[in-house]
């Protein structure tokens, strides 16, 4: 009997350690679960955060492209506009003295400055050039002429933005320093 008794307590160590030993995996094998799914929890906030900041920047990208098409939705009827400025601007310039005063020529020139209002109203400006130093993104050089060197000396034909952007370059001769009688003297 006490040999039995022996064996019992025998076995109920044996089988208590062994549980304790299933105790101690289960408790590892649960933090480890545990681990796993925080990484992927984290891993889920991360890709969240990216995706609600990517849909952000193109909603705002979105907003942007509507500005700039709603802005820019008249250029090109502003575009065959200008020539009709330009003819009218020359007309203008050239009319004979014996009608400029008359009153239908006044009426000509409120029709000329309200059609310049209409169209800088809708964001048109004008270059400026003559005195200003050639830049190529603004000017386009048709010719050299006398005068200093890498200005603007005279304008063939007007340069104009809408807003921001240069819809027509204008059309300038370029100085190019001395004349050649000057460089013999």
């Amino acid at each position: 009997m006490a040999q039995e008794d022996k064996n019992t307590q025998q076995e109920n160590q044996t089988s208590a350690s062994s549980t304790t030993d299933d105790k101690t995996e289960d408790i590892d094998y649960l933090r480890e679960q545990l681990a796993e799914a925080n990484s992927r929890a984290d891993s889920y906030l991360v890709n969240w955060q990216r995706a609600q900041a990517d849909f952000v920047n193109f909603r705002r990208r979105a907003e942007q492209d509507k500005e700039e098409s709603t802005k820019f939705s008249n250029a090109m009827l502003i575009l065959n506009i200008l020539p009709v400025l330009d003819d009218m601007e020359r007309a203008l310039l050239n009319v004979p003295r014996e009608i400029a005063g008359l009153t239908w020529m006044e009426g000509v020139h409120l029709i000329y400055r309200k059609l310049q209002m209409v169209v800088e109203n809708a964001g048109l400006a004008e270059i400026r050039s003559i005195g200003e130093k050639f830049d190529p993104n603004l000017h386009e050089a048709i010719m050299y002429g006398e005068g200093e060197e890498g200005v603007v000396v005279s304008e063939v034909q007007k340069g104009y933005r809408l807003y921001d952007r240069v819809i027509r370059p204008a059309l300038v001769v370029v100085g190019q320093g001395k004349s050649k009688q000057e460089d013999l003297t």
